[in-house]
C-alpha cells in the first residue's frame, strides 16, 4: 500500500530554518517524480519544489528559489525539504506527493497521483 507521511513541521521566527521529511512507503522514491506543495488557509494549493527522477533535476518557484532545496534518501527512502530564511508567507500546511505518470517532474499538483497528509509550518514571531 502506497503512503506518504510527512513529518518536521512546527513554529518557527521569520528567517529560521526547518527540514521537512516525508517518508514512503509502498514504493521507491528514487523511481518517481516527488514534490513538496502548501496550502496557505483559504488558498490554492501550490507547488513550492519537486525532482524529477533519473537525473534529480529540482524546479522551484522564484518564490523559494535560493531559500528552499529538496532532496532524496533513498536509503531512508524519504523526500526531504530544507527550507531556509523563512518568511511569513511560507507558512501553511506542507504536502508531499508522487507523480506515477511522468519522470520529469511539475510544480503544478494536478499531475500528482498520491499524497500525504500534510503537516503544518507556521512562520510567526
Amino acid at each position: 500500500q502506497v503512503q506518504l507521511v510527512e513529518s518536521g513541521g512546527g513554529l518557527v521566527q521569520p528567517g529560521g530554518s526547518l527540514r521537512l521529511s516525508c517518508a514512503a512507503t509502498g514504493f521507491i522514491v528514487e523511481h518517481y517524480p516527488v514534490g513538496w506543495f502548501r496550502q496557505g488557509p483559504g488558498q490554492t494549493r501550490v507547488g513550492i519544489a519537486c525532482l524529477s527522477m533519473y537525473d534529480n533535476t529540482a524546479n522551484y518557484p522564484d518564490a523559494v528559489k535560493g531559500r528552499f532545496t529538496i532532496s532524496r534518501d533513498n536509503a531512508k527512502n524519504t523526500v526531504n525539504l530544507e527550507m531556509n530564511n523563512l518568511k511569513p508567507e511560507d507558512a501553511g500546511v506542507y504536502y508531499c506527493a508522487r507523480d506515477v505518470r511522468r519522470m520529469t517532474c511539475s510544480l503544478l499538483p494536478d499531475t500528482y497521483d498520491d499524497w500525504g497528509q500534510g503537516t503544518q509550518v507556521i512562520v510567526s514571531a
